[in-house]
């Protein structure tokens, strides 16, 4: 895939909304989302939690769920290993 993603690999791209009251996740496109979570972003526990929920709506392993770049932002990309 290129850039140091693994081979095979989907990115999914997403707008993050910590500190939300109550935890959603909005997809726009094939790879976007807009994913609100109850954390906040502190000791990248908003991170974990986009991960998980992300990984819940897409119906696959959070192990499966790979942060590649945005960790302190609010867009995001993550990257599905096969």
């Amino acid at each position: 895939m290129g850039e140091g993603g693994a081979e095979g690999a989907m990115k999914l791209f997403v707008s993050a909304r910590p500190g939300s009251r109550k935890e959603s996740v909005e997809q726009v496109d094939e790879t976007h989302f807009k994913v609100s979570v109850r954390e906040n972003p502190e000791n990248g526990e908003a991170n974990m939690a986009i991960a998980a929920a992300l990984a819940r709506h897409l119906g696959i392993p959070r192990s499966r769920m790979r942060l590649r770049s945005g960790a302190k932002g609010r867009k995001k990309v993550f990257e599905v290993e096969d």
